[in-house]
């Protein structure tokens, strides 16, 4: 989540939502994700809403939890004062900021007030995103009592001068070492990378690509390095201090990524995603890329039901302020048009394996469909069935392709 927050409406004071929202929500999965804003130390790539302890304004990590317990309080009166039908969260996502900074068992009574205010489905995903030196043994076996089903470990590199260049102080000889305790506590196992970062080369990369393949994990992240502005690294960049992230050395990690993925039984269902099977993929975040609904919970958490989307303030302090009066923490707020929500689901649907129906492209979209085959883009025998999926090559070239896909306004 960037810490830039859009510009749109007010949002109202008690949140209420449109009746637009109640149109087929029942048809609709519902999700809630919690953002924890604290980190130990802000790495130098990150541009989420983030805070460090000397950052807070006097508001304290240990109420957190209590926070959290409030605005899931206020999203129940919301819904069901809306008009929106009970249904239980199918996925819950815990991410930051490191939650883990949090005790366990924070995490846990947060989890419970999800299960109190609006029940888990069965079977119901839990994720806590977590970073190697920020866990031990009894918290994954806590969480996991609790009904936490996965954890997500920031690993980001294998390699000592690479996760310097990142900022990231955790040692990676510790991963195998929280990977397999959480594995002992029954939970699923996710590893996130980053590729690209300055001085990297394929050869690190590949060392990166060794370590976390030896985990056997379950599900894996990879995503390339982008350089946000107002970011420490741009600015060690803008100084010359280190070099920009090369794009044909960026695609070329990829390509290694995915054929090293593929050779170990992990296959790609979101371009930046692989997952051991259907069943590891990460449920929460297709939510996402399939319009689904969820409510954000957090300092500038976003959240999104039936084509509403809102985000919350952004600093702790101020977010806990509004609780406090009993006031939505909602900075802003949209109604997405239908043809917004129309070029969002091309944007989005695009990137996944299952691809996008091409009737759902306008006809001059569904010209261009036979130049992206041409062009080694779009995988010919989807297409001919009805979907644009893409290829390796497309997935390094998704934005283009999108770009070619919508119609000119």
């Amino acid at each position: 989540m960037p810490s830039a927050l859009p510009i749109a409406d007010p949002a109202p004071e008690d949140g209420l939502l449109p009746a637009s929202a109640r149109d087929g929500a029942p048809d609709r999965r519902f999700g809630v994700y919690l953002h924890v804003p604290f980190c130990r130390v802000r790495c130098g790539y990150c541009d989420f809403n983030t805070y460090t302890a000397g950052e807070l304004r006097g508001e304290r990590r240990e109420d957190f939890a209590g926070r959290a317990e409030a605005e899931l309080a206020f999203a129940q009166r919301v819904l069901a004062g809306s008009g929106l039908p009970e249904r239980p969260a199918s996925t819950v996502f815990f991410g930051g900021g490191t939650p883990t900074l949090l005790p366990a068992h924070d995490l846990a009574r947060m989890l419970g007030a999800v299960r109190d205010r609006f029940g888990l489905a069965d079977g119901a995903e839990v994720t806590t995103e977590a970073n190697p030196d920020s866990i031990d043994a009894a918290g994954l076996r806590l969480l996991a009592d609790a009904g936490f089903t996965r954890v997500s470990f920031g690993v980001q590199s294998a390699v000592p001068h690479v996760l310097r260049t990142l900022d990231r102080t955790h040692d990676p000889e510790r991963v195998p070492q929280v990977v397999g305790w959480a594995r002992e506590a029954g939970l699923q196992v996710s590893l996130d990378l980053i590729y690209g970062t300055p001085g990297e080369s394929l050869a690190d990369w590949r060392t990166s690509l060794d370590a976390v393949l030896a985990l056997e994990p379950d599900h894996v992240s990879a995503y390339a390095l982008i350089v946000e502005d107002g970011t420490a690294l741009a600015r060690r960049i803008r100084s010359g201090e280190v070099p920009e992230p090369d794009d044909d050395l960026q695609a070329d990690m990829y390509d290694l990524a995915d054929e090293r993925f593929g050779e170990a039984g992990l296959r790609w269902y979101e371009v930046s995603n692989w997952a051991r099977s259907d069943a590891h993929r990460s449920r929460h975040n297709l939510a996402y890329w399939t319009g689904e609904d969820w409510w954000g919970v957090g300092p500038g958490a976003h959240s999104h039901v039936g084509g509403v989307r809102w985000w919350n303030v952004k600093h702790p302090a101020a977010y806990a302020q509004r609780l406090v009066a009993g006031r939505s923490p909602a900075a802003g707020r949209e109604t997405l048009a239908p043809d917004v929500r129309d070029v969002e689901r091309v944007l989005l649907e695009t990137r996944l394996v299952d691809g996008l129906p091409v009737s759902r492209l306008a006809p001059e979209g569904r010209r261009q469909v036979a130049g992206l085959i041409a062009d080694g883009l779009v995988d010919p025998a989807a297409a001919f069935a009805g979907r644009v999926v893409l290829t390796r090559p497309g997935r390094l070239l998704a934005d283009a392709v999108v770009r070619r896909l919508l119609p000119v306004a």
